[in-house]
């Protein structure tokens, strides 16, 4: 089975740049970072950057993801 390269967007790659997550994996619609200690302030902060920088991004989390600590930022 052949690999596909991931291609990030323009509006995502200036959300890693100006984020500067410390782990995340590149998914097939956006990246997930985990390992936040403070996901409450973390998610706002990565809300208020996007809004910010009026980048065409969306934020999702859910209780899954607090198992470990993550959340995703996604092209819309």
């Amino acid at each position: 089975m052949e690999k596909i390269p991931t291609k990030i967007s323009l509006d995502l790659q200036k959300f890693i740049d100006k984020f500067e997550p410390n782990k995340f994996k590149l998914m097939a619609n956006g990246i997930e970072i985990r390992g936040v200690n403070d996901i409450h302030r973390t998610i706002t902060g990565a809300k208020d950057l996007i809004k910010r920088l009026q980048l065409n991004l969306i934020v999702a989390h859910n209780a899954e993801m607090l198992s470990y600590r993550g959340f995703e930022v996604n092209n819309l």
